[in-house]
């Protein structure tokens, strides 16, 4: 199979990204921690593959929950940044789920959470 026809491969385990509900690199996109100008040269992750980041996913859609421990796990890191960080990501990821569903064929500008775009201008 053709490298382009393979779609985006995680760089963690090496299997594709299927989904856009799957994606660390979109998710990020969508929270505003990658520039719209670097998308296109980024990695590509699955959230699973990212514990770091998916341990703040709560929502039920996202199953199982991750949970890790050490110096990075969400149980040791102060209570506010948690509340914050669990805020935005699940927001992001709530998102991913309406690009996804999106059936008029939103744009990717479009993707970011309102409040990133705001930013962005």
């Amino acid at each position: 199979m053709a490298r382009c026809d393979q779609g985006y491969l995680c760089r963690i385990c090496g299997a594709e990204v299927e989904d856009i509900i799957d994606s660390e690199l979109y998710l990020r996109f969508v929270i505003g921690e990658i520039d719209p100008e670097t998308l296109h040269s980024q990695p590509e992750c699955h959230l699973r593959c990212n514990p770091s980041l998916a341990q703040f996913i709560t929502d039920a859609r996202f199953d199982p929950h991750v949970e890790i421990e050490g110096a990075f796990s969400k149980s040791v890191l102060d209570i506010e940044f948690v509340r914050a960080r669990s805020t935005l990501i699940n927001n992001g990821y709530a998102r991913l789920w309406e690009i996804m569903s999106d059936e008029i064929g939103m744009s990717v500008i479009d993707y970011p959470l309102d409040s990133v775009r705001e930013k962005w201008q």
